[in-house]
Parts: structure tokens; sequence; C-alpha cells
């Protein structure tokens, strides 16, 4: 039996099983996860490339969820993927060790497992032990982390303030509580809780 959803671009196939959704090329937008050539992916960026005397294509980049690599794709008109089922679980950060970032299950600890900083992105650099997040499951298997996109961690190393300093004033580096160091106003402290955008490794604000 066929289901045509509301919208008119996505394909649903109704087994006895449940669902099997298919995106198109039009439903491959920034948050979107499916699957292509067997492996679950997420759309980072997407833009509609219009061409002349050709089909219309999407130009995308994506993100491999195994192995955390990012790369440029185009998507044509007819092309159609699996969406990407994907389960998620609280998981503990433990420690790194040599490149390796080790977590275990948040309700089984004796459940460890690791992935590379190349897997994880550049925000793995802001985990702190004993965090607690979420780990996406495919096919019965932890594949990766979602590092939240905010985190608040204290000041380790700071270099003293300079009399005078204010918000509006330069940048000085510091390392955080996590080992990454990064550029922070001149009048945060040693001691201080300051908000990161892990995406970028930017500072947001001092919190306290």
């Amino acid at each position: 039996m066929l289901h045509v959803s509301s919208s008119p671009s996505l394909i649903v196939y109704r087994l006895m099983s449940g669902f099997i959704i298919m995106l198109t090329h039009t439903d491959l937008k920034k948050g979107a996860r499916f699957i292509l050539n067997g492996e679950p992916y997420e759309v980072l960026e997407y833009s509609h490339l219009k061409m002349a005397q050709r089909r219309p294509v999407i130009q995308s980049k994506i993100k491999n969820l195994i192995t955390g690599k990012v790369f440029e794709r185009n998507f044509q008109q007819g092309d159609v993927f699996d969406e990407a089922e994907l389960i998620k679980i609280g998981v503990k950060y433990l420690y790194n060790n040599r490149g390796s970032y080790f977590f275990c299950e948040e309700k089984d600890p004796s459940k460890r497992f690791s992935f590379t900083e190349e897997q994880l992105g550049s925000g793995a650099r802001f985990l702190k032990p004993n965090e607690i997040m979420e780990g996406i499951v495919f096919n019965d298997k932890i594949i990766n982390i979602v590092i939240p996109i905010k985190v608040q961690l204290k000041v380790k190393e700071a270099p003293p303030g300079v009399k005078g300093d204010s918000a509006q004033g330069g940048t000085k580096s510091v390392v955080l509580e996590s080992g990454a160091e990064i550029n922070v106003p001149l009048f945060i402290k040693e001691g201080d809780v300051v908000e990161i955008n892990t995406e970028t490794g930017q500072y947001v604000r001092r919190v306290e």
C-alpha cells in the first residue's frame, strides 16, 4: 500500500513493520539524515543550483555520521534516499588519550567505547569528564556522539588582566578545564565560567 504524505516531495511506503521514508533531493535540507551507500549522513549545508537547460541541482555539504568526514556533493532531480533511522541514548564522557575519546553508556558503565577526534569533530576539545550527552545509534551500534552546540566551562589558566580592561577591549588566550585554548575578552580571569560555541570554537559570554 502506498501512502503519500502532505509533502509532495516525501514518499512514504507503508509496510507491515512500519514506515520506510524515502527522501528526494529537495528533502535534503540542513539537518536531514539519510542513507548513502549503506551509511548514515547528515546535511550540514545546502543550496539550490539552477542549471540552464538542465535539471535543478541541490549543492550540499554532508557529514558521514560514522567516520565524521565532511565533503561536498550535488544531488539532482530523481535522486531518492532512505531516511536514516537513528536512535539516541544517554552516554557519559570519561577521558581522552592519544587522540581517542572514551565514553560509556549512561545506564551501563561497563559498556565502553571510543571515537577519534576526526569522528567527533573539533567540538571534542570542549568535552569534560563525566559530562552526559547523547549517543547516536545506527543498526544497534553507537556510531557517534552529539556534542552540544553550547557548553559552559571553567577557565583553568588565564594571564592577569590589565588595569582599564573592558568588555569592548582586546582579547587574550586562556586554557579551559577541558584543556582547550580559546580567545576571550581581557576581563575574563581564572575561575570564571564561560560559554563556548562548540561549532565555531568561539567565546559567547561569561556565565559567572
